[in-house]
């Protein structure tokens, strides 16, 4: 339930997020512009594994003995957009 608007604010903050340096100019703009790259990259990648989770969470079978597995998974799916959202903020070179 929390997942996927999770990862549209997440995904919303990885877009937003060149703003900035909106007033970076040379070498600081370059680095910026490299890191976050490779950072809004690391986080389209975990906001997919995100989503994989919560699928395979919804295609266990309905049964007793998938109870358990569907709950973690469901419960490790919202953990995963937090997780992929703090690794792309450490890895952006914020300008200072």
């Amino acid at each position: 339930m929390l997942t996927l608007p999770g990862s549209f604010f997440a995904f919303v903050f990885g877009g937003l997020a060149p703003m900035a340096c909106d007033s970076c100019e040379g070498a600081e703009a370059e680095r910026f512009t490299r890191g976050f790259n490779t950072a809004h990259t690391v986080l389209h990648a975990g906001l997919a594994v995100a989503f994989v989770i919560l699928l395979i969470s919804w295609c266990l079978p309905w049964n007793e003995r998938n109870v358990v597995p569907r709950w973690v998974l469901a419960a490790l799916a919202p953990g995963t957009v937090v997780l992929s959202v703090l690794v792309f903020a450490s890895m952006v070179p914020w300008p200072s």
